[in-house]
């Protein structure tokens, strides 16, 4: 048993997929039309981390409820954690990048660690071996 994937609700489709594959590294798996349950159209987009791993499933908000957790998707603690080989490599990347970084890179017993927002505010963990 896994967790296949975690839903990520994010304002718009295209630029999400921009930050996740172009930014992060991550593969676009899916990108698919759909319909919501109300058959509106809408699309399948699933990101995956390279190497496969949990996925997310960025899903477009719709309507008021689901634009307001855009960015606070975990009540404005981290709420996702991305493990990384070469944590000093990819920091770099990311800082070159211009993601935001809200915590400078430390060591904790569990390894290295830096916290980033994604681009629409979602706090991250960005973790590497110490």
């Amino acid at each position: 048993m896994r967790i296949d994937l975690v839903t990520l609700v994010v304002a718009e489709y295209d630029p999400a997929i921009m930050f996740f594959t172009e930014v992060l590294g991550f593969e676009l798996v899916e990108d698919k039309p759909s319909l919501t349950n109300d058959g509106r159209p809408k699309r399948w987009v699933v990101v995956r981390p390279p190497g496969g791993g949990t996925g997310l499933l960025l899903a477009r908000a719709d309507g008021e409820r689901q634009e307001a957790v855009v960015g606070d998707q975990a009540a404005g603690r981290v709420g996702f954690f991305l493990q990384v080989d070469d944590f000093d490599a990819t920091y770099r990347r990311m800082v070159e990048a211009k993601v935001e970084f809200v915590k400078p890179p430390r060591t904790e017993p569990y390894g290295r660690v830096a916290v980033f927002r994604d681009l629409a505010g979602n706090l991250w963990d960005l973790l590497g071996s110490a």
